[in-house]
């Protein structure tokens, strides 16, 4: 599945963090990849994925982390949410709602 990208122009950072999500994807067929530009130097992933079910946090994060940080630095230093969640946590999920429906930016 390709990864969901709400921005109509990417910019060269996120260009490359979709990039590195899209790896992830197609490793995950059932996984639902989200990722957006929520202001200038904030970008915010959220990855649904059937296989989380029943991990750890810490575990959910091993694989995607590695992936992310074969990115240049400056690239990673942009991701400031990454929500792991298994489908049946979605509903319950702050983050997940604060995702679907953002907060305005006051950058």
């Amino acid at each position: 599945m390709p990864v969901k990208v709400r921005n109509k122009k990417l910019d060269a950072v996120l260009k490359q963090i979709v990039k590195t999500l899209e790896r992830y994807a197609a490793g995950h067929p059932n996984a639902e990849v989200e990722a957006y530009r929520h202001d200038n130097v904030s970008v915010r992933i959220r990855v649904i994925d059937p296989d989380f079910k029943g991990m750890s946090r810490g575990e959910r994060e091993v694989d995607l982390w590695a992936m992310l940080h074969e990115l240049p630095e400056e690239v990673v230093a942009d991701i400031s949410l990454l929500i792991l969640l298994s489908p049946a946590e979605v509903k319950k999920s702050f983050a997940s709602m604060e995702f679907d429906d953002p907060i305005p930016a006051r950058i």
